[in-house]
């Protein structure tokens, strides 16, 4: 995998593409935190997933440094075709490159970059699980990072698991960061919560109502939107 050429083809498919009148609604939206091309997220996948899906058999050294040249481009839309890249490839990640993943989330950091590479991370934390006896605590470090976005990742790795959520850990890491004042970690919270109780309502119910007033009224509103 050629790393330059696939970033100058990604450029190539995004530029035409580019619209000062989406562009600065995009930036606004993001608190003016990020250059945007204006390049709304159909338009862009329908542009770079062919280039994205045409890699054949990329190894995990080149989807991380290509994902980090991607992470340096200037818009936005550039880290947004990085974590599709990952994403669509995550099986050829294993969990010795969660460490990557997540110190690309400390750069150029926002919710949205954030969320993207938590769904890769849980993507590649769940499948590790097939063959590792318990790479899930690679996630019990990053709940205690002392960086908050990587604390988020681990609250909403599980995210779509289901029948595969480690129960204990949703819990544990909830009621770990519970205190914790940051609008980001309190929405996670009630996110990862409200996400499980789709699968099993009644454990989720109690253990709101176990936590009491330690679960901000965010987190709570969050986690019960759906089971009262």
């Amino acid at each position: 995998m050629d790393t330059t050429r696939f970033c100058s083809s990604v450029s190539e498919a995004l530029l035409p593409l580019a619209s000062p009148e989406r562009q600065a609604p995009m930036q606004a939206y993001m608190k003016d935190r990020f250059a945007f091309l204006g390049v709304a997220t159909p338009a862009r996948r329908a542009a770079t997933m062919p280039l994205i899906r045409a890699l054949k058999a990329p190894t995990a050294a080149d989807l991380l440094a290509t994902a980090g040249a991607l992470w340096q481009m200037p818009a936005r839309e550039f880290q947004y075709v990085a974590v599709d890249l990952l994403a669509r490839h995550h099986r050829r990640l294993g969990r010795a490159d969660v460490p990557a993943l997540l110190a690309l989330a400390r750069e150029k950091t926002w919710w949205d970059s954030v969320d993207g590479l938590a769904g890769v991370v849980g993507d590649v934390v769940r499948a590790a699980r097939r063959d590792a006896p318990d790479p899930q605590a690679c996630m019990d470090d990053a709940v205690a990072d002392a960086d908050f976005w990587v604390r988020r990742i681990a609250m909403l790795h599980q995210l779509g698991w289901r029948a595969d959520t480690d129960r204990d850990r949703l819990f544990a890491y909830a009621r770990r960061l519970a205190p914790e004042s940051e609008f980001f970690i309190r929405k996670a919270i009630g996110w990862a919560l409200r996400d499980y109780a789709w699968h099993d309502p009644a454990p989720v119910r109690a253990f709101v109502a176990s936590m009491g007033t330690a679960l901000s009224p965010l987190s709570r509103r969050e986690a019960t939107k759906h089971i009262g």
